[in-house]
């Protein structure tokens, strides 16, 4: 089933409403080899990237507080 144009309008608004986007440059075959490492554990490339930032964002959080 394919989705119309007043649908793809509403996603995208929803999109650019709700999400940022940051455009990623990665050197040739990187982006395969990430693609390769996420799905063999279940995940699309976006959530392994989201996860890998996250982790590494809260660690670094955790490193700079007074209590650490």
């Amino acid at each position: 089933m394919s989705t119309s144009k007043a649908q793809q309008k509403a996603v995208n608004k929803y999109i650019k409403d709700n999400y940022d986007r940051v455009n990623l440059t990665l050197p040739k075959g990187m982006k395969e080899a990430l693609a390769e490492h996420a799905s063999a554990r279940n995940e699309t490339l976006t959530a392994f990237i989201k996860r890998a930032i996250d982790e590494q964002f809260w660690r670094d959080v955790d490193e700079s507080s007074p209590d650490s």
